[in-house]
C-alpha cells in the first residue's frame, strides 16, 4: 500500500475518531443526536478531488459529506464559497480544512451551523494573520517549496520539482498529472487576513501526520503550520 493511501486512511481514521465523539457533544449542547454533516475544504494548488478517498470512507460510515471547491483567488471569496456550502447543510457541521484550507475554515467557522473544526496539517491563523505572514519566517532547515514567481497575481509550483515537493509518495504518472493540472493559487488568498475568531469558542481538533512527505502542501507550509497551530487553541495536536 502506498504511503499516500496510508495517509488518506489515517486522515479518515482521525475524522472518524473526532466524529465518534461529536453526537454526544452536540447532544449536550443543542439536543442534537444524529450524526453531524462533514464539510471538507482543500488547500492550494489542488481542487477538492484530493479528498476522494476520505470522502468514500466517511460516506461508508453513514456521514453526509460535502466537498467545497474553493477558487483560491482570495480568502474572502473562499470563505464565501464555503459558507454557501454550509448554508445547504441540515443540522450541525464539522468543518475540516487542510493546509490553506485551515485559514478558510478559521474564518468560515463563525457560521452558526459549525459545531466544530478539524485542522489536518493546516494553518490556523489568529486575528490579523494570514498564510503569508505565517510562512515568511520558516522553521530552521525547512525545505523551500518550489513556488515560481507570481504571474498575473497567481502562483504555481515548478512542474519539474512538483513530485518531490508535493507528491513524493504518489504514483509518478499521477504526480505528473497533478503537476500539469495544478490550480493557480492567488497571491491575494495567501495575504488574506483572518478577522473573525468566533470559531475559537468551538470544538477544535488539530492533527499533523508525522513523517509525511506528501501532505498535499509544500513541506515548508506543513512545518510552519505545525508550529503555528500548536501555539494556540487546539484541543489536540499530533506531530
Amino acid at each position: 500500500m502506498k504511503v499516500n493511501t496510508i495517509l488518506k486512511l489515517f486522515i479518515a481514521t482521525v475524522l472518524l475518531a473526532v466524529l465518534a465523539d461529536a453526537p454526544g457533544i452536540l447532544a449536550s449542547a443543542a439536543g442534537q443526536t444524529s450524526k453531524p454533516s462533514v464539510v471538507l475544504v482543500h488547500g492550494g494548488f489542488v481542487d477538492g478531488s484530493g479528498w476522494q478517498k476520505v470522502y468514500k470512507i466517511l460516506k461508508h460510515d453513514g456521514y453526509n459529506v460535502s466537498i467545497v471547491q474553493i477558487p483560491t483567488i482570495s480568502l474572502s471569496d473562499d470563505v464565501a464559497v464555503t459558507k454557501r456550502v454550509l448554508a445547504a447543510q441540515d443540522g450541525p457541521v464539522i468543518l475540516v480544512g487542510h493546509s490553506y484550507g485551515g485559514a478558510v475554515i478559521t474564518e468560515a467557522g463563525s457560521d452558526p451551523k459549525v459545531a466544530g473544526l478539524v485542522y489536518i496539517a493546516a494553518f490556523a491563523p489568529d486575528d490579523g494573520e494570514s498564510v503569508s505572514s505565517l510562512i515568511k519566517d520558516p522553521p530552521p532547515g525547512a525545505p523551500a517549496p518550489p513556488i515560481l514567481p507570481p504571474q498575473d497575481g497567481f502562483l504555481l509550483l515548478d512542474k519539474a520539482k512538483f513530485a518531490a515537493a508535493f507528491a513524493a509518495d504518489v504514483d509518478p504518472k499521477r504526480a505528473a498529472f497533478l503537476a500539469d493540472s495544478q490550480v493557480p493559487w492567488g497571491v491575494g488568498a495567501l495575504s488574506g487576513t483572518v478577522t473573525s475568531l468566533e470559531s475559537q469558542a468551538k470544538l477544535v481538533f488539530d492533527h499533523h501526520p508525522g513523517q509525511d512527505a506528501s501532505a498535499a502542501s509544500p513541506a515548508v507550509y506543513v512545518q510552519a503550520g505545525r508550529f503555528e497551530s500548536c501555539r494556540s487553541r487546539r484541543q489536540s495536536c499530533d506531530l
